[in-house]
């Protein structure tokens, strides 16, 4: 265990999600560092026999790699007909469990994934808790490459200001795990109306799918600092 209380706290967090799967259940594996704990934890309890039976659905390139690295047997969309419960991350969480997501570049399959769960449970950090959607994080939406530029035109006429996610560590624009691109949306004082946003942007022609998700997760677990401790508490 790393004595940096912010990785404990998404250590415990994450555990406190794999705690709540059940034998025998099909689950979704989001993505990101905190999700990342979660996976773990769902391996290691399959490894002691705590767990048995259990299938995963990853969300990305990044928890496919982790399930493998942590012996959890995986299956795809085609070869089941429900899902019992999915596990992920949010870059924003509002008082009504509404998120904005996307900060990894994986929202679209992660929110074919998670709206199919009969349970979703989000893992953040207090940091992640905001009053209203867009005040601390911009919102993604994925395009197709062909469209970026009459997309970004549109979400500027919404009142939005657009810009093209670059890598890092790479030259030119992040490349999501279904080959599109990522324009990052500012709105200057947050989102208003988000399920109408929602909406409003995944009928632009060319958009793949944005990050807000509304009326999507079931259960937020919350992991805080408090006198130097790590605590998780559920919204």
């Amino acid at each position: 265990m790393s004595a940096d209380p912010v990785t404990v706290m998404k250590q415990q967090v994450g555990k406190a999600a794999a705690d709540r799967v059940k034998s025998g259940s099909i689950v979704g594996l989001g993505t990101g560092s905190t999700t990342a704990y979660a996976i773990q934890y769902i391996g290691e309890r399959l490894a002691s026999g705590d767990l048995t039976d259990i299938k995963g659905v990853p969300t990305s390139f990044q928890a496919t790699v982790l399930a493998k690295e942590y012996g959890i047997p995986l299956t795809t969309l085609d070869e089941i007909d429900h899902m019992d419960v999915a596990i992920d991350g949010a870059d924003e969480v509002d008082p009504d469990k509404q998120l904005i997501k996307g900060g990894g570049a994986a929202h679209t399959r992660e929110k074919i994934v998670d709206s199919l769960a009969d349970e979703f449970i989000i893992v953040v950090d207090s940091s992640k808790l905001v009053d209203k959607l867009g005040t601390t994080f911009l919102l993604p939406v994925e395009v197709i490459p062909m469209a970026v530029t009459p997309v970004m035109r549109a979400i500027e006429a919404l009142g939005g200001q657009p810009t093209l996610r670059m890598g890092v560590k790479k030259a030119g624009p992040v490349v999501t795990d279904e080959g599109n691109l990522v324009v990052d949306v500012k709105f200057e004082s947050g989102i208003d109306q988000p399920a109408e946003l929602e909406k409003v942007l995944n009928n632009i022609p060319g958009v793949l799918e944005n990050g807000l998700f509304i009326n999507v997760a079931d259960t937020v677990l919350i992991g805080e600092i408090i006198d130097g401790q790590p605590a998780v508490r559920e919204m």
